[in-house]
């Protein structure tokens, strides 16, 4: 094969592959109106539509706003703020997995196996617990507070599961179960001796979108904003990462300084995430592992497909989670849980 017929297959690839991030996308924006239509009240997705053009400057003109009030109310106070949460946490999770798996060389890295979830969670557990002492910070103290625990949790993995300069797979999936365990009692101990809040704190346990709101939607936006911007600059040394330690020094990259980052900015969008929705496990491994057997391990293409995978998949979970039991909603960490643990299994056969 020549030279030539190499750069063709090139090309043919990466047109395939934006070609399949076109498709998702085009998939998410089908599915948003659709999502915020069910639930409990049944609102046309024609309507939602409507009702939004008719925000717009001079288009307000157009339509006939013969839609029920109450129905314009559940929109725009619930079912918007969650879809667009939905697709914001859903697209972290997702984006912080690629970036473990990528930083770590390992498919089973993942922001609820490594025990950066749960750090986050008892983080966010103990702000909750101060916020009437931390009134300066307002909610902001709970994505901070999320953001050190996570921070701290996944510090503590690194360090167990490193053995002779490298982490290997069991000893990251043993020290993250260990270190997820142990936080997990901490915040049930929390919950016994704090039982007037007990109600907010199995919420972070669970993991659910019920919560929703525009204040919120708001709240995340920086932190995700400034981890995933980070984390797509810095998409070529995450792939120059996969060469080894080694090669990477000799190319001229920081190995322990862009690790860092890159750990710091996931563990910043995951916190973020936690902090508003709880444990919502799995969206970090089942999403990138899939894209990465279809797209490839090319990081520059891999982390904005897996972020929007992420969102399709979170955005699904939450509809099956308003749905399913109607008007009884299940927890939707509870929905992701049901259909990672077993992808995880396979992984882990896999790969062990």
């Amino acid at each position: 094969m020549d030279t030539q017929d190499i750069k063709k297959g090139i090309h043919k690839k990466q047109k395939n592959n934006t070609s399949i991030i076109l498709i998702m996308l085009a998939l998410l924006i089908i599915l948003i109106p659709f999502s915020a239509a069910a639930g409990a009240v049944a609102i046309p997705p024609s309507q939602l539509i409507q009702m939004l053009l008719n925000q717009i400057p001079f288009l307000d003109l157009v339509f006939d706003d013969s839609w029920l009030l109450s129905h314009e109310q559940i929109f725009f106070q619930i079912r918007l703020p969650r879809v667009i949460m939905a697709l914001l946490v859903g697209f972290s999770l997702a984006l912080a997995g690629t970036t473990l798996q990528g930083v770590l060389q390992n498919p089973l890295a993942d922001p609820y196996l490594v025990g950066l979830s749960s750090g986050s969670a008892l983080g966010a557990s103990i702000a909750i617990l101060l916020r009437r002492q931390i009134a300066l910070f307002g909610y902001g103290s709970i994505p901070i507070f999320a953001f050190l625990g996570g921070l701290f949790s996944l510090f503590i993995v690194y360090i167990i599961a490193k053995r002779g300069g490298k982490v290997s797979t069991a000893n990251l999936i043993l020290a993250g179960v260990a270190v997820s365990a142990f936080f997990s009692a901490v915040v049930s101990l929390i919950i016994v001796f704090q039982g007037e809040r007990m109600g907010e704190i199995i919420f972070w346990l669970m993991g659910g979108l019920a919560n929703a709101s525009w204040r919120y939607v708001f709240a995340i936006i920086p932190y995700i904003l400034i981890g995933s911007t980070i984390i797509f600059l810095y998409a070529r040394p995450i792939n120059i990462l996969g060469l080894g330690d080694s090669s990477a020094h000799h190319l001229g990259l920081e190995v322990e300084s862009v690790r860092k980052l890159l750990l710091a900015c996931a563990s910043l969008i995951t916190a973020a995430s936690v902090s508003v929705t709880g444990l919502i496990g799995f969206v970090g491994l089942i999403v990138p592992h899939m894209l990465r057997r279809i797209i490839g391990p090319d990081h520059r293409l891999l982390l904005l497909a897996s972020g929007i995978g992420g969102a399709v998949l979170l955005l699904l979970a939450d509809t099956m989670a308003r749905t399913a039991l109607s008007p009884r909603e299940i927890p939707v960490g509870i929905i992701t849980a049901l259909m990672g643990a077993p992808y995880f299994v396979y992984l882990l056969k896999r790969t062990t």
